[in-house]
């Protein structure tokens, strides 16, 4: 966790010992991170009192959680609050959530955004994704297209990969920049984020900012399918089944297919009783076990 301290903690940490209050800090992460919450608890409330925002907001953190104390999320607010309002950034993202999720205090957007745009004027990448998703729903200020972009991509260039792929699709879809919507879906792709991996498919084969090419299109598609992705699991099953980017391979066309149709798609339903006329018994009992096998695999 970063230190960040403000001008209060700082003259705490003077008041008690810097150095032993740190170490007391320490030896409170330390038995967090292995699980002695109540040791934990015990090295952070003296400091968290004195008003150490490091210390308060892991306070807030365990009574949110209940890890070694009733779980309360009043008592979690009132720390994150402690913490926030010495500008401990994220303290104040924390604190927003709570007012977002209605969890110890009644919901209110305009505390949410009070209290994200605090912490995303300080870089708080979360709170800036966050600010940018409230100005694109219109929760607690006007919607506002242009500042959701903005704070999306603010989080964006620090690597986030929800901001990257929300910056992507409001490019994509608002201003029909294909070439820099590309870019943005490839840099979420590539961390592993499978709405942004089909969306890439998507494009690359049709074509959209870059060449069309049905290899990559496959590629994507096939990564985002193994997360889990119905729709890229529909279409991994569509370029199989047709030989495109892929040899034909009618067995994992069946296989994805299955896996699509079992959370609801239609399309893929009707696909694998298509499929399923061109196959022999035994190519389809191999599918069936290869779509168990994911299935235990990835449940």
């Amino acid at each position: 966790m970063r230190r960040i301290a403000t001008t209060l903690a700082v003259v705490v940490a003077l008041l008690f010992g810097a150095g032993a209050a740190w170490a007391d800090f320490d030896d409170g992460m330390a038995a967090h991170q292995r699980g002695d919450y109540a040791t934990a608890f015990q090295e952070f409330l003296p400091l968290a009192e004195q008003g150490l925002a490091e210390a308060q907001i892991n306070l807030g953190i365990m009574y949110q959680k209940g890890y070694g104390v009733p779980e309360s999320d009043t008592e979690a607010v009132k720390w994150y609050r402690k913490a926030a309002e010495q500008g401990y950034a994220p303290a104040q993202t924390a604190l927003g959530m709570m007012y977002d999720q209605g969890k110890g205090v009644p919901q209110n957007y305009t505390e949410v955004v009070k209290w994200y745009r605090k912490a995303a004027e300080q870089g708080e990448v979360k709170a800036q994704y966050n600010l940018g998703s409230m100005y694109e729903a219109g929760q607690g200020v006007p919607q506002n297209h242009t500042e959701a972009i903005n704070w999306y991509h603010k989080a964006a260039k620090q690597g986030f990969a929800h901001a990257q792929y929300n910056l992507g699709f409001m490019i994509y879809s608002g201003q029909g920049d294909h070439t820099e919507a590309l870019k943005w879906f490839s840099k979420a792709a590539k961390q592993g984020f499978a709405k942004a991996q089909h969306n890439l498919g998507v494009m690359y084969g049709n074509g959209e900012g870059v060449p069309k090419n049905d290899a990559e299109a496959a590629k994507w598609y096939s990564k985002a399918a193994e997360q889990g992705h119905v729709g890229a699991q529909l279409q991994t099953g569509i370029l199989y089944a047709n030989g495109t980017g892929a040899p034909q391979d009618l067995v994992k066309a069946y296989m994805w297919f299955l896996l699509a149709s079992a959370q609801g798609n239609g399309v893929a339903a009707g696909n694998l009783d298509i499929v399923e006329k061109m196959m022999s018994t035994t190519d389809i009992s191999k599918a069936q076990v290869l779509a168990s096998e994911w299935w235990k695999k990835h449940n």
